[in-house]
């Protein structure tokens, strides 16, 4: 792939790697503590999440290694597993229809964000149409490269509307659920379990875990340890939650992860991208926020579920967060997968028919601007 322009390149020695990365955890423990002193919602993921952003736009190279960022996914799916309750399944015969009435939002804020882009701002058609796609960024970004889209406003919007997302959710979730006291929600009691439950709950999570990651589902190693979790609290087969030793650093990873999206754009670029970008994220709400609505009020399921399942992008953050705030996460993580898949499935066609244009207007002969321009 070519060099994505407003993205620096990675060229580094190892020690500078692990001189960011430490100066990183260290900025987002700093975060967490502030947070927390604040009484902010959720404030050892938000500190973390706002250090690890302002350390990538200052230039370090905030990226955790994968074993990190396995760990992390892997004990925060557990985590939010064991917020699944036996009355989950009366639920889940909404979900159908909460899907369809999904895929109604996504429609209309991807129809929104691009008629901004291409007619508001008279960006080209490959650029407003990839960077308007709500998520799944690994296959918007490999469609996109086929085609004449400018590669760095395509990952500039789509990184920023993602922190802009969880800034947003974080603090309207709060004062929906009981404003800084859920904060205390992210170190759970572990409960009095026996040995044996622990030992059942990471060994079938680990199974179910790495069953996803092989079938490459979205988020497999949170996913498949959501599900395995899910499954034994649901069924009362296990009652304990993680102990906070384990929850709180997987937490403060996560944020580091979130931030780390940021990492190698130049903070020219981002200020240059940072009023599309609100922009694009405020028409996502509307669209995905005319859907919640409807979902409310026609299949009557709670609003802080809606606005987690149906918020543009995300997994595993938003499934972290239902978690935090007591909302189903089983719930939550079956719609952006969903949402995941469907996007996935479409990119390709959409590659395939922008590319077909393109060849069009350039054997008619027409002028093409060079992306960015």
């Amino acid at each position: 792939m070519d060099r994505i322009s407003g993205v620096t390149g990675r060229r580094g020695a190892a020690p500078r790697q692990l001189r960011d990365l430490a100066i990183t955890i260290a900025a987002a423990l700093v975060g967490g503590v502030v947070a927390n002193a604040l009484a902010l919602p959720v404030a050892w993921l938000l500190g973390p999440v706002v250090a690890a952003t302002l350390c990538s736009l200052s230039g370090l190279d905030t990226r955790p290694p994968e074993f990190l960022k396995t760990f992390a996914f892997f004990v925060l799916g557990i985590q939010a597993g064991s917020g699944v309750s036996p009355q989950v399944a009366s639920q889940i015969a909404l979900w159908p229809l909460s899907f369809l009435i999904q895929f109604v939002g996504v429609f209309l804020a991807v129809v929104l964000c691009y008629a901004y882009l291409r007619r508001g701002l008279r960006w080209d058609h490959a650029s407003a149409l990839f960077a308007s796609l709500p998520g799944a960024l690994s296959f918007v970004v490999a469609a996109a490269s086929e085609t004449r889209a400018d590669m760095g406003r395509v990952v500039i919007i789509q990184s920023i509307r993602l922190l802009m997302l969880i800034a947003a959710l974080v603090p309207l979730l709060g004062a929906l659920e009981g404003g800084g006291d859920v904060m205390g929600s992210s170190i759970r009691p572990s409960g009095d379990g026996s040995a044996f439950e622990y030992a059942l709950m990471f060994s079938a999570c680990a199974v179910t875990a790495w069953l996803a990651a092989k079938l490459n589902i979205p988020g497999g190693m949170m996913l498949g340890a959501l599900i395995g979790s899910a499954v034994l609290h649901a069924t009362d087969i296990v009652s304990v939650s993680l102990p906070a030793f384990l929850a709180l650093p997987s937490l403060v990873l996560l944020g580091i992860i979130v931030g780390a999206r940021l990492s190698g754009i130049k903070i020219g670029a981002f200020l240059r991208l940072l009023v599309p970008s609100l922009g694009c994220f405020a028409l996502s709400l509307v669209g995905t926020g005319l859907a919640g609505i409807a979902a409310v009020v026609l299949v009557d399921l709670p609003a802080p579920n809606v606005a987690l399942a149906y918020a543009p992008g995300a997994l595993e953050a938003l499934t972290v967060l239902a978690f935090q705030f007591d909302i189903d996460p089983a719930y939550v993580a079956a719609h952006h997968v969903v949402r995941f898949f469907a996007i996935a499935m479409v990119v390709p066609f959409l590659a395939k028919r922008v590319s077909r244009r393109e060849a069009r207007e350039n054997a008619g002969g027409d002028t093409i601007s060079a992306p960015g321009e």
